[in-house]
């Protein structure tokens, strides 16, 4: 199996400057991080950290999702995944990053597998878009929400339905297929009702840890993604980073990087894939990071207001929009890129403009070595700068890499929680949001009656400043 590699030199003082993280630093966080790792390791398959079971416990599951998939792909032309957050986030990344990049624009001969639509928005436009383009006599849908009680999901669910019992009868049953909780929730009521089948995301597995569980692995096996590989290369790296010395466990060193980063100052926290394939994983990785670290309150209930804010980027796009910011903006920043060793094709580039140097001396060489030779030029003008950063490499995009970083950055993120002492787990900020979307849309309960009653109380609105 190949594996990934972490190269974190520019994050240190000693190799980019006063900006940099001291080995001193990295030491005396040593006790801090054997203790984050103590943690981890003590809640390993407990309470919210069952994601750590995932590439152990799941067999019979995925033998499960291999059969459904193979009747899927025979049955169907197009397969519509119904979540929001994590339910969509890791399916559409492990997607882009393993298939085809205008996938469902092959003939159906060269994909292998339906079309993939990954539904995770309630725009009205975009609802009535994706109806323009799919037959629903030949579509089946995945239903994703751990609890039911996702009102994105659920509407959708709803409008799907009606027109499944419009299009097919009584055979809409056959295109539903449910990834729900199975002990709790609305939705597995409703699945076992209609007879849909039913695949479970385990109690311990929150949405933004799932792309490892059914949330994820259906979609991924439908379209003729190695799901076995997969969490094979999430297994490697589970055992890669076994130990509790930071200096044998990358993920554990990167959390202690991370969160020395913190201190410095540095709440931002950039990915840059130099790779269309990994473009989506900024997005997969902007949820873990700020839904997990974004906290008001330590384990111990003092307040703290912690947390890095994520930015999405890709190279060698948004060297054009970003870079000017990173080389020479505030030392506020931790740039991650994401490099790919070998890709899956080569596009070579033709002589020609022989009279323009700057244009000529690209005749004879191939995108492969462009995009390589513009990530170093910007790792090189973030290091001249001052600006710290690290390269996590691809030997290739294959379904184990993909597993190995999926899985490195959950263990990052769980490190990096329990070093900051707080709850990576939980989302209680995303609550008042939705309590006060329901109270807009008329839910009827003493909790939603009061926050509408709130909703209402607020300062009215000055008309100076309305343009």
């Amino acid at each position: 199996m190949q594996t990934i590699r972490f190269d974190f030199n520019p994050m240190m003082a000693e190799y980019t400057g006063e900006h940099g993280i001291t080995r001193a630093e990295i030491e005396n966080l040593t006790g801090e991080m054997r203790n984050a790792h103590a943690m981890v390791e003590k809640n390993r398959g407990k309470g919210m950290q069952g994601w750590m079971l995932l590439p152990y416990e799941q067999d019979d599951v995925i033998a499960a999702i291999e059969k459904t998939a193979a009747r899927v792909r025979d049955e169907f032309d197009a397969f519509v995944v119904l979540g929001i957050g994590g339910s969509a986030l890791g399916p559409a990344a492990v997607h882009q990053a393993l298939k085809h990049l205008h996938y469902n624009e092959l003939p159906k001969e060269k994909r292998g597998g339906p079309r993939l639509y990954i539904e995770d928005n309630i725009d009205p436009e975009r609802m009535a878009a994706l109806l323009d383009v799919i037959d629903l006599k030949t579509t089946c849908f995945n239903v994703i929400t751990k609890s039911g009680g996702t009102a994105e999901t659920m509407s959708q669910y709803l409008i799907v339905l009606d027109l499944l019992k419009k299009a097919v009868g009584d055979d809409y049953r056959r295109h539903i297929i449910v990834t729900t909780s199975k002990e709790k929730g609305f939705l597995i009521k409703i699945a076992q009702r209609e007879g849909y089948e039913t695949f479970y995301i385990p109690d311990g597995v929150g949405g933004r840890f799932s792309e490892l569980s059914p949330v994820g692995l259906i979609a991924a096996a439908v379209t003729g993604i190695d799901i076995r590989a997969l969490v094979a290369g999430a297994k490697a790296m589970d055992e890669r980073c076994a130990s509790d010395d930071p200096w044998k466990n990358p993920a554990l060193f990167e959390a202690g990087l991370m969160v020395a980063a913190m201190r410095k100052g540095m709440n931002m926290s950039v990915m840059l894939p130099y790779a269309d394939s990994l473009k989506l994983m900024s997005d997969w990785y902007a949820q873990l990071w700020a839904e997990s670290l974004g906290k008001n309150v330590t384990l111990d209930g003092k307040p703290c207001h912690t947390g890095q804010t994520p930015v999405k980027a890709l190279g060698v796009t948004d060297q054009h929009s970003q870079l000017q910011l990173y080389t020479e903006g505030p030392f506020d920043k931790v740039i991650t890129f994401l490099k790919v060793e070998s890709f899956r094709a080569e596009t070579p580039i033709p002589h020609g403009c022989d009279d323009i140097p700057t244009i000529a001396f690209l005749g004879g060489k191939s995108h492969n070595q462009l995009i390589e030779a513009e990530r170093q030029g910007t790792e090189y003008a973030l290091y001249r700068s001052g600006h710290i950063s690290q390269t996590i490499t691809l030997p290739a995009v294959t379904e184990e890499t993909i597993g190995q970083l999926l899985y490195f950055l959950e263990l990052v993120t769980a490190y990096s929680g329990a070093l900051l002492n707080i709850d990576a787990f939980n989302q209680p900020g995303v609550e008042e949001s939705k309590i006060a979307s329901y109270a807009v849309m008329g839910y009827e309960s003493e909790v939603h009656s009061a926050k509408r009653e709130e909703m209402k109380n607020r300062p009215a609105l000055n008309a100076d400043y309305i343009f």
